[in-house]
């Protein structure tokens, strides 16, 4: 018990100190005659006499430990964590409680300095969205009456599409909703309300075309949520740009997210012409198909796609997937 660095007491069945070993001694600047045979809540003028301490000592469950505010002598105020065991004296056929006392305040003090700095890297970061946030606003709003302005009708195209990309990204930065940093993001609201948002803001009341999303029950870090949904955008963008003509009756965009650990699957599919009528068939592939590309690499999966008459599906796989599945 002497060897032992963390303050030590061994207490009789009636609470009082059978034993107080040097580091007690040292710490609470106490004589072993001062302490040697007395209760233990009636120690140092009852310092130790506080309810969840009788609580602890009382019920002595398994593994239960107590956190408690002490003046320790020559040091001041301190966080102590107190972990009180029974123990067996077979030579005097006696119950003991051992109760070991640890100086935490460092560590708590260390708590609470990350928690503030966690708290201030977050404020700085809503700050940042909501900075970002704006400037996307004001360049789509620039390129919107750029495209307006311009003779070229070329010009206009690329314009237009540009100004849909920016307020893609702006929807997948608003729908993610920044909470705190390196958070888990819940998978299927996330893609269900940016599905609704694209479908709002991307599709003109006088086209009856929808945005349905069917997402296993999973979380992602937002890192890869952001990946996710600006692949999902990209996709989405392109099958209304491409997939369905003036006279389509009912088109139908479906996002689906299926999970086979630790393999994942994104699909994007639509009803619309498809291999048979699209007109883009034999189109060179654009910036967003390399965006999709790009990002897809950075999930490590590879992008799959799938044209028939029924319409198009582009998968994005996870490399494990597959053999997750055999």
């Amino acid at each position: 018990m002497e060897t032992i660095r963390h303050p030590l007491l061994v207490l009789d069945k009636e609470l009082r100190v059978v034993k107080a070993n040097r580091a007690f001694r040292r710490m609470f600047v106490v004589d072993r005659r001062e302490v040697q045979g007395r209760s233990f809540y009636a120690l140092d003028g009852g310092r130790w006499n506080i309810p969840k301490l009788r609580f602890l000592l009382t019920n002595l469950l398994a593994k239960e430990v107590c956190e408690v505010e002490a003046d320790v002598p020559g040091i001041g105020r301190r966080t102590l964590l107190l972990n009180a065991r029974k123990l067996l004296d077979e030579s005097n056929d006696r119950t003991l409680v051992l109760l070991t006392i640890e100086d935490i305040s460092g560590r708590c003090a260390d708590e609470r300095q990350t928690a503030e700095l966690l708290r201030q890297n977050e404020t700085l970061v809503r700050e940042m969205q909501h900075r970002i946030a704006n400037s996307l606003q004001i360049i789509a709003s620039i390129l919107l009456m750029k495209a307006r302005a311009v003779q070229s009708e070329e010009a206009r195209m690329h314009l237009e599409d540009t100004h849909q990309r920016i307020m893609s990204v702006a929807a997948v930065q608003q729908q993610l909703g920044i909470g705190r940093l390196g958070e888990q993001i819940e998978l299927p609201s996330y893609l269900s309300r940016l599905c609704e948002t694209l479908a709002a803001s991307l599709i003109g009341a006088s086209r009856p075309i929808s945005i349905r999303a069917d997402v296993a029950e999973t979380t992602v870090p937002s890192a890869t949520a952001v990946s996710i949904g600006l692949i999902v955008t990209e996709l989405v963008i392109n099958a209304l740009k491409h997939a369905f003509n003036p006279d389509t009756a009912a088109g139908l965009i479906v996002v689906t997210y299926e999970v086979a650990e630790p393999g994942w699957r994104l699909t994007v599919a639509d009803n619309g012409m498809g291999k048979a009528a699209s007109p883009h068939n034999n189109a060179k592939p654009g910036l967003g198909t390399g965006i999709v590309r790009a990002l897809a690499k950075q999930l490590e999966g590879r992008a799959e796609v799938s044209m028939g008459s029924s319409g198009t599906s582009v998968s994005i796989a996870h490399e494990s997937f597959k053999s997750a599945l055999a």
